[in-house]
C-alpha cells in the first residue's frame, strides 16, 4: 500500500553508487517477493518445483529488474502490466492499494489459463512509479479435465476459468465475489485459494519494499535509476550485437506432427529480427502459443547470444524485432486453444537455436531433449480421499559443446531456475510411489563429445480411477546433432498397466490408470557434436566403468576396446 510520508522526489540522480544501490535493491525485493511465494503457497508444483517467477515493472510496463525465477515466466510480466496499463487507463482506475490478476493470453496472460500473474501498483507522490508482479501454474483452475489441460480442447473455454485483466483487491480489500468464482470453478479451491493469496502477499512485500526506496533515496531517483538501468542494458546488448556474425539466416524443420516450422534471422548492427511470418495457421488443438510468448522465445535467445551474465531488462531487448503472422500457430488468434503454448514457444527456441548453432560454434552447443515433458498425473488420495494433480516438468540431456560433453539430467532451455519434485513429497502429498529415477541409458548423442543423458522415471499408481496427461515434443524427431555426431533420442511416455500390454505416447488425455499401473517417463539424451571415432579413448572407457555404455557398444561406436 502507498506510504503515507512524504516522499523527496529529488535526489542524486546522477550518482551512480546510489544509482547502482537502487538496481541491486530492485532484484533483492524481487527475491524477498520469490521467497515469499515460496513459502506460503499450497501446491508442489509452486514450493517445490518452484514453477514461478517475480519481477519489477517500472511506471510504463517496462521491465525494470530481471526478477527471479523461470526466465520465460520473468519475461511474461512487463507483457500482462502492458495490458493492464492499457485497459485501466482513467482516473481512478488504478488506486493505491489495488491489486490486479489475469491468466488469459488474450488479455495479457501470454501463456496459458493455469499460469496466474498478479500485479500490483506502487505509488508514490500521488503517482504509479513501478509495479511489482509475479506469475505461477496453479493446479486446476477449472475446464472440462482435472489440472485443466487436455490435448482433446478445441478452444480455450474448455481450458478453464478466463480472467481477463480484472481487479481482485481493491483499495487494500479483496472483492469477495472474484474470489468466489476463483474457487467454485476450481476442483481444487483450498489449493488454489491459497496459492493466489501468497501471491498476493509477494507483489505487497514488493510493494513495501519499493516505497521504502522511493522514502529513502526520493521518488526522482528511484525513476532515474530504472530509466539509466535500462538505458544501459540496451548499449550493452548493440555493443555485444556488433559482434554477432551479420547476415540472414533461415531454418525450416519438421516437427514430430508432420508440420514443417519456419524460421528467418536477420541480424545487423542494429537490429536482431526474427521473421516467422511464413508458419501454419494455428491449430485447432492447444498447440498454439501467443505473439507474446514467442517474443520472450526471442529473448531469451537473443539475451543468451549478446549478454548472458548481466541482468536482464526492458532496455536489454530494444534492439528485437519481431515479425508474426495472427492466425498462425506462433500468433493464434481468440479463441483458440493454448494449454501446451510451452511446447510451442520451446519449438520456437529451438529452431531459432538451430538455425544460428553452425554460424555460432563458440557460443551455442548441440541440440538437447527440447522439451518441459509436462506430466499431469492424478486422482483422489487412497490415504486422504482428497483430489490431487502431479504437474511436474521433467529433467533431460543436454547438447554437447565443442569443448566438452552436455550435461545429463537438467531442465530444458526454456524452463531454467527450477527443481524436481522430491519423491518423498509426491509420496507424502500425492496418490502413487516413485520407484525409480535414473539416467537414461539408450543409444543417443553419441559424438566426439556427447550429449548428456536423460532420465526414466517411474512412478506407480495407488488408487483406481486417476488420469495421465502428457504432452511431449521431439518424440519422433530427437535432439539435433553437429558435426557429425549422433542425434540424441525421444522423449516419450510408456504407460505400463497391470494388466494388459504397455503403450507408448507423445501426447495423451486423460488416460484412466489404477491401481499399480507405473506410468514411466523416458526423456531424451541431448545431440553429439564430432565424429565419434574422435572421442578421447579414456572418456570412453570412462563411460563404461560409469555404466553409461557397454564395453560392446564402446567398440562398435568409438572403436575403442575396453
Amino acid at each position: 500500500m502507498a506510504h503515507s510520508g512524504k516522499t523527496n522526489s529529488k535526489g542524486p540522480a546522477d550518482d551512480p553508487i546510489t544509482l547502482e544501490i537502487i538496481q541491486n535493491s530492485l532484484q533483492a525485493a524481487a527475491d524477498e517477493m520469490f521467497a515469499a511465494m515460496r513459502k506460503t503457497a499450497m501446491s508442489s508444483i509452486i514450493y517445490e518445483v518452484l514453477d514461478m517467477g517475480t519481477g519489477i515493472i517500472d511506471a510504463k510496463g517496462e521491465l525494470a529488474s530481471s526478477g527471479a525465477g523461470i526466465p520465460a515466466f520473468v519475461g511474461v510480466l512487463d507483457k500482462a502490466v502492458k495490458v493492464l496499463l492499457a485497459k485501466f487507463s482513467k482516473p481512478g482506475d488504478i488506486e493505491p492499494g489495488d491489486v490486479f490478476a489475469t491468466n488469459d493470453p488474450y488479455y495479457g496472460g501470454v501463456t496459458h489459463l493455469n499460469d496466474i500473474i498478479v500485479a500490483m501498483p506502487v505509488f508514490a507522490d500521488g503517482r504509479i512509479i513501478a509495479w511489482t508482479a509475479n506469475i505461477a501454474h496453479n493446479s486446476d483452475v477449472g475446464g472440462m479435465a482435472p489440472g485443466s489441460l487436455t490435448g482433446e480442447a478445441t478452444e480455450i473455454f474448455q481450458e478453464g476459468l478466463r480472467l481477463p485483466a480484472i481487479k481482485i483487491i481493491s483499495k487494500g480489500t479483496p472483492i469477495a465475489p472474484v474470489f468466489d468464482i476463483l474457487t467454485v470453478n476450481s476442483r481444487m479451491p483450498d489449493v488454489l485459494r491459497g496459492d493466489v493469496w501468497a501471491a498476493i502477499a509477494s507483489v505487497r512485500i514488493g510493494e513495501r519494499r519499493l516505497n521504502e526506496l522511493a522514502r529513502k533515496y526520493g521518488t526522482g531517483t528511484f525513476e532515474t535509476a530504472m530509466k539509466k538501468f535500462m538505458d544501459y542494458g540496451e548499449a550493452s546488448s548493440r555493443a555485444a550485437l556488433k559482434d554477432l556474425p551479420k547476415g540472414t539466416f533461415t531454418l525450416s524443420e519438421e516437427q514430430d506432427d508432420g508440420t514443417i516450422y519456419n524460421v528467418k534471422i536477420t541480424i545487423t548492427d542494429k537490429s536482431f529480427t526474427v521473421d516467422l511470418r511464413d508458419n501454419p495457421d494455428q491449430s485447432t488443438g492447444p498447440v498454439n502459443t501467443s505473439r507474446d510468448g514467442v517474443m520472450v522465445s526471442a529473448q531469451m535467445i537473443f539475451k543468451s547470444l549478446t549478454d548472458p551474465h548481466s541482468p536482464a531488462n526492458g532496455g536489454s531487448f530494444r534492439p528485437i524485432e519481431l515479425l508474426t503472422r495472427e492466425g498462425s500457430v506462433f500468433h493464434a488468434k481468440e479463441p483458440a486453444p493454448i494449454g501446451f503454448y510451452y511446447e510451442i514457444e520451446l519449438r520456437v527456441y529451438d529452431i531459432m537455436w538451430r538455425c544460428l548453432a553452425p554460424h555460432m560454434p563458440d557460443r551455442l552447443a548441440s541440440g538437447h531433449f527440447a522439451s518441459v515433458c509436462g506430466t499431469f498425473i492424478g486422482g483422489t488420495h487412497p490415504d486422504t480421499g482428497r483430489q490431487y494433480t502431479i504437474i511436474e516438468p521433467q529433467l533431460g540431456g543436454w547438447g554437447a559443446s565443442r569443448s566438452g560433453d552436455g550435461n545429463s539430467a537438467m531442465f530444458c532451455g526454456f524452463h531454467g531456475e527450477t527443481f524436481n519434485c522430491p519423491a518423498e513429497i509426491n509420496e507424502a502429498r500425492n496418490g502413487l510411489y516413485v520407484d525409480q529415477m535414473a539416467l537414461n541409458l539408450e543409444p543417443g548423442g553419441e559424438g566426439m563429445f556427447t550429449g548428456g543423458r536423460g532420465i526414466v522415471m517411474d512412478y506407480r499408481i495407488r488408487a483406481d480411477k486417476g488420469f495421465l496427461t502428457a504432452g511431449y515434443t521431439r518424440s519422433k524427431f530427437p535432439a539435433w546433432a553437429m558435426d557429425g555426431g549422433h542425434e540424441g533420442s525421444p522423449n516419450y511416455v510408456q504407460f505400463i498397466p497391470k494388466k494388459g500390454k504397455p503403450q507408448r505416447y507423445a501426447f495423451v488425455s486423460g488416460l484412466e490408470t489404477n491401481t499399480d499401473d507405473v506410468i514411466r517417463v523416458v526423456t531424451g539424451n541431448g545431440g553429439g557434436i564430432g565424429d565419434p571415432k574422435k572421442r578421447d579413448p579414456a572418456a570412453v572407457r570412462r563411460d563404461v566403468k560409469n555404466g553409461l555404455i557397454s564395453a560392446e557398444r564402446a567398440k562398435e561406436i568409438y572403436g575403442v576396446n575396453v
